[in-house]
């Protein structure tokens, strides 16, 4: 930051076709790794008055995720996968990780997705899936309600709490597939 950068792009390691962490053993979760540079620019920031985006880039796929993203800090997201299955992908569902480019080592994993959705139906829904992959506008405008955040960066001041269990806590019914 002191460099005079505008951005920092975090990342290593969380993307579907990323081989970072098998290549090299590299990588941080990627919520832990926004928590990590946002403290860090918020520091900065106190003591320089100069802002300094945060772009999280990896392993976003679902809403859920793609807030969390910016209660952790992140001021932008990069979403691959997701975009890759849109029936217009310009790369026909093709996806590659980049975060190993050497001359000697592979580019990354090309991940090869069957086209699912369209892009309106991935950003703006209607969506029929209730896993949280369609209408992640929707999902991010319903969060910043419920924290009261009118603007992305005002979900900083949101709290995030590590719940190992909450895809399945107090899930019984649905679990149980007697949900109706």
């Amino acid at each position: 930051m002191e460099t005079g950068i505008h951005g920092i792009l975090v990342g290593v390691g969380p993307g579907s076709a990323c081989t970072s962490r098998e290549v090299l053993g590299v990588g941080v979760p990627q919520v832990s790794a926004t928590l990590e540079c946002s403290s860090a620019r918020d520091d900065y920031y106190k003591l320089t008055g100069r802002y300094v985006s945060i772009i999280t880039d990896g392993g976003i796929r679902t809403g859920g995720e793609l807030c969390k993203s910016f209660v952790a800090g992140a001021d932008a997201v990069m979403i691959g996968s997701p975009f890759s299955k849109t029936f217009k992908s310009p790369a026909k569902g093709n996806h590659w990780g980049m975060a190993t480019p050497h001359e000697s080592l592979p580019r990354g994993t090309r991940i090869v997705n069957k086209p699912e959705y369209s892009i309106k139906e991935l950003l703006f829904g209607p969506s029929s899936k209730t896993d949280g992959t369609r209408n992640l506008v929707g999902a991010l405008r319903v969060c910043m309600g419920m924290l009261g955040a009118e603007k992305v960066r005002e979900m900083h001041d949101g709290t995030l709490i590590y719940a190992p269990t909450i895809k399945t806590e107090g899930k019984g019914y649905q679990l149980s597939g007697l949900g109706s």
